[in-house]
């Protein structure tokens, strides 16, 4: 089970973190990703990370804004989200799964078998 949280009203420019807190058992393997809907539009991929080490990867609209980050030993992964803008508005999601993924799938929604409620980010201009 996936629980987010974090989210709120902020400003352009201004940073937000996201947390997402897994429960019930962790693999060695444990992938999770971070998606977001905007209204009106399909949810997209965020960013990415393995418990079991190796580069995360991000989206190209949030790389080097947006920093993805994992806590293992409290089954905590976070989002920290930098120089925030209005385009960044929308319902983000934590998505995991316990087996291994390819870095070419990790972007992709199937490849996460759990899924936690969205949490809301909105980013005034």
């Amino acid at each position: 089970q996936l629980q987010a949280s974090g989210g709120g009203l902020v400003q352009a420019g201004d940073s937000l973190r996201l947390s997402c807190a897994a429960s019930g058992r962790t693999s060695s393997r444990f992938t999770m990703g971070w998606f977001r809907q905007a209204p009106g539009k399909e949810r997209e991929f965020v960013a990415a990370i393995r418990w079991s080490g190796g580069t995360n990867i991000y989206a190209d609209s949030v790389k080097g804004r947006f920093l993805v980050s994992g806590d293992n030993a409290k089954s905590m992964v976070y989002l920290q989200m930098n120089s925030l803008k209005p385009e960044d508005t929308a319902d983000y999601y934590c998505a995991a799964t316990n087996g291994h993924v390819i870095n070419t799938a990790l972007s992709s929604e199937r490849s996460y078998a759990y899924w936690g409620q969205g949490t809301l980010v909105t980013v005034s201009s």
